[in-house]
């Protein structure tokens, strides 16, 4: 059998914590941060645990994660 091929976008993306989720950045970070506010951009830092409804396409994409 041959190996699966990881999305190399994907991983780049997503990291797994220590529970076993998947953990990604949240969007709407990189331009016009003119118009947002301090604490808007402040917690656009933050990593977010991925929404449940995408957990099995991910697992797919990453298999070795």
């Amino acid at each position: 059998m041959p190996k699966m091929k990881t999305s190399k976008a994907a991983a780049k993306r997503f990291k797994k914590s220590g529970t076993g989720k998947l953990i990604r950045n949240k969007a709407y970070k990189s331009h016009i941060l003119t118009k947002k506010s301090t604490k808007r951009k402040r917690n656009l830092r933050q990593d977010i645990v991925t929404d449940a409804t995408n957990v099995k396409n991910m697992k797919k994409i990453l298999p070795y994660l």
